[in-house]
């Protein structure tokens, strides 16, 4: 079932229906952090580990697109030699946003993530977390 799932989220992706904008539209008012109930996308959630039982959190962050910004040096320099621009961080999206939500949540740890969805401003990303002092997590480990 989770099959088909996926493929209805891949089309959908693809042809950006009303019902996505909508949703997109919502999202971008949000915080930045925003702890939900399920999954936006269970057949992927459900492959990374998710469970439907108390202690998995789900949590849907926003992280902002595009290269680091390094401020201009002050004394002089040579043009060419001043290193302001093309500077790239070594970490993808996916990990900044799991590390954001991690230090938000500091007692959880992080299970998985995935990607949700990106514009031209930010890319989205569903981060699973496990409580594993919850009993029902402790007893199965």
């Amino acid at each position: 079932m989770y099959k088909y799932v996926d493929e209805a989220w891949q089309k959908n992706l693809k042809e950006k229906p009303e019902s996505i904008r909508e949703r997109l539209i919502a999202w971008r008012k949000e915080p930045t952090m925003v702890r939900i109930e399920r999954p936006t996308r269970i057949d992927r959630a459900r492959r990374l580990g998710y469970k439907a039982k108390q202690g998995f959190i789900v949590v849907r962050t926003k992280v902002g697109k595009g290269g680091m910004r390094k401020s201009r040096p002050r004394s002089g320099r040579r043009p060419k030699h001043l290193g302001t621009v093309k500077i790239k961080a070594n970490v993808s999206a996916r990990e900044v946003a799991e590390r954001r939500v991690a230090k938000k949540y500091p007692n959880l740890k992080v299970l998985n993530s995935y990607f949700l969805y990106q514009d031209g401003k930010h890319i989205w990303y569903e981060v699973i977390l496990v409580d594993p002092n919850h009993p029902a997590i402790a007893k199965e480990s």
